[in-house]
């Protein structure tokens, strides 16, 4: 989503329930478990996973769920196989849709997508028909009480960060993928905490909602697509203002 957007999503986010935080925890095991699979079990040398561990962390993940989750990706213990697809398509008013999956029954997987997609007025579209709107890359919150503009830009563009974004909610920094680790250990070291750290795919254009239906609709086909078990985040290019979000969630 847009950056206005996905801090709207930090927000929510602090007001997630009991029943969603066992979901929540759900995907994040799966992610340690891939990430140490790819990349073994020590998050010092492991990018990916030191990501996905500082995920857990702010989302109080208890610390035997990811021990466990790490020793399944380790093969320390026996676990589900896991694979990540990634899937592109419309919503309605021609928004675009990314959706990142981990799964361990692709087909059930490219089912259940494609019915949500179809049920909420929109269609799943074939790999690389909707990519091409989105930069793929690092992307990180930052509330405004955490740090100043002078000192993040000190810190982190001598990291490797391209991008600092400034706005009433906070900053938001970019970052080519490669340097992504960098970025955080740099931003960790300093003290700074992120309120979102993840690869993400940020739109590189926008398409403006300008009512309560059309926000509506996109609201829940977005919230559709999160429920699904399998589905670990969703990016879209909508743009839409504070008043008219809150009321879409009403």
């Amino acid at each position: 989503m847009s950056g206005h957007s996905k801090w709207s999503t930090i927000k929510r986010a602090k007001g997630v329930t009991d029943a969603r935080r066992g979901k929540i925890f759900s995907r994040l095991s799966r992610d340690i478990t891939l990430a140490a699979k790819d990349g073994g079990g020590d998050s010092a040398s492991n990018a990916r996973l030191r990501t996905v561990l500082l995920q857990a962390r702010n989302a109080n993940m208890p610390t035997d769920n990811i021990d466990r989750a790490v020793k399944k990706g380790t093969g320390d213990l026996p676990g589900m196989i896991f694979e990540e697809i990634t899937y592109e398509g419309y919503g309605p008013s021609g928004i675009a849709f990314v959706v990142k999956v981990t799964t361990d029954n692709k087909t059930r997987a490219a089912q259940e997508v494609r019915s949500v997609f179809n049920k909420h007025g929109g269609n799943l579209a074939q790999t690389g028909a909707v990519a091409f709107q989105f930069l793929h890359a690092g992307q990180f919150l930052i509330a405004l009480d955490q740090t100043t503009e002078d000192r993040l830009l000190e810190v982190a563009l001598e990291a490797g960060a391209d991008d600092i974004i400034t706005s009433d909610h906070g900053f938001e920094l970019r970052c080519e993928l490669h340097e992504f680790d960098k970025v955080i250990h740099a931003l960790e070291d300093a003290g700074i905490k992120t309120e979102s750290a993840e690869i993400s795919y940020i739109p590189s254009t926008t398409i403006p909602l300008s009512d309560v239906s059309a926000a509506k609709s996109i609201v829940r086909l977005h919230e559709a697509l999160e429920n699904l078990d399998d589905v670990q985040a969703v990016f879209s290019n909508e743009e839409m203002d504070e008043a008219l979000s809150d009321a879409a969630h009403e």
